[in-house]
């Protein structure tokens, strides 16, 4: 894969490097995703009497990991 980007013209190589980032980014997006939705659920099934506050918190941590990911994926 190096060879291949280093033989390739610089605009080439600048987008072949710039989707493998949007790849990680949008990657690591989705397993924070995941990893807040599971802590979520964890922390309702221990406490449901806070599942109100819980769910507030997951969905603003998911939408920030989200805004990352997007980020990621314009901006690489």
């Amino acid at each position: 894969m190096i060879d291949i980007i280093a033989q390739a013209t610089p605009e080439v190589a600048q987008g072949i490097t710039g989707n493998i980032t949007s790849a990680f980014g949008l990657l690591g997006a989705a397993i924070g995703v995941g990893m807040i939705g599971t802590k979520a659920a964890e922390a309702v099934g221990r406490n449901p009497g806070a599942s109100g506050k819980i769910l507030v918190q997951a969905i603003i941590g998911m939408a920030l990991a989200e805004g990352l990911g997007i980020l990621a994926l314009f901006l690489a």
